[in-house]
């Protein structure tokens, strides 16, 4: 039987520790193909680079760096770099949680994203430190995962946003909603030393929101956070009432 390709990809770049651990624990389930950031691009959402060309350079059998973002990486793998289509990405593990809003802007969920858009099932990894950073156990939950997803496949247009929390023993596994979390000042204003300003981006969190079946609540209980994201962002229950609006 022929084994599938694994595509993995992440944000923080080919030589992290996160997708050096990711690629070991798949490598029991196909042939693993690395095509990743040459260097760390979080936050870098859903961009494709336009305005300028893209190298790849091979750094190892089957492991590929890309001076771009993840999903330029994605992108350059299917139509460029593997030998065929692969049958499933991994993206991940990233270094940190990618919990409520931050999959808007992750890049580690984009490239999973750009996989679902191309029609490949694709699950996202974090593990949610800011400290202890320990991919073994993320790792091996990821290739458990995997291995049910090459089974069973997933929903159309539907990737899997997993966050794992750095704790001694895990509580189990939840499948979770997205959480909204509440931010202080997201906007520093400062003075540099010739007194012009600058600005800082990211205030600090006051609170989450959306219950007890949330991404953040259940990674806080010690549980591994399964949400389900899709592709289509179209909020429909505002349909019926914003057709009643007159807009000439």
């Amino acid at each position: 039987m022929k084994r599938p390709l694994i595509l993995i990809s992440n944000d923080d770049g080919i030589r992290s520790e996160g997708i050096k651990t990711l690629r070991a624990a798949l490598e029991k389930l196909g042939v693993v193909y690395t095509v990743a950031p040459d260097r760390e691009q979080s936050a870098a959402s859903h961009s494709l680079t336009l305005h300028r060309p893209l190298r790849v350079e091979k750094i190892a059998l089957r492991e590929y760096a890309v001076d771009g973002t993840p999903t330029d990486c994605v992108t350059l793998a299917i139509n460029k770099i593997l030998p065929q289509r692969p049958t499933i990405i991994v993206s991940g593990i990233n270094k940190g949680g990618n919990l409520g809003e931050d999959i808007s802007y992750s890049g580690t969920v984009s490239a999973a994203m750009e996989g679902t858009l191309l029609g490949i099932p694709s699950i996202a990894v974090s593990l949610v430190s800011r400290e202890r950073f320990d991919f073994r156990g993320a790792a091996r939950f990821a290739a458990r995962l995997t291995g049910l997803v090459l089974v069973k496949g997933l929903p159309k247009d539907t990737l899997l946003n997993v966050n794992v929390p750095a704790v001694k023993r895990l509580k189990g596994a939840r499948i979770t909603h997205q959480g909204k979390r509440i931010f202080g000042d997201v906007v520093f204003e400062k003075v540099d030393p010739r007194g012009k300003k600058y600005f800082w981006i990211g205030g600090d969190m006051l609170r989450w929101e959306g219950g007890q079946d949330t991404d953040f609540a259940a990674v806080t209980k010690g549980c591994i956070s399964i949400t389900p994201v899709h592709l289509d962002s179209t909020n429909y229950s505002a349909i019926d009432e914003l057709k009643r609006w007159k807009f000439s």
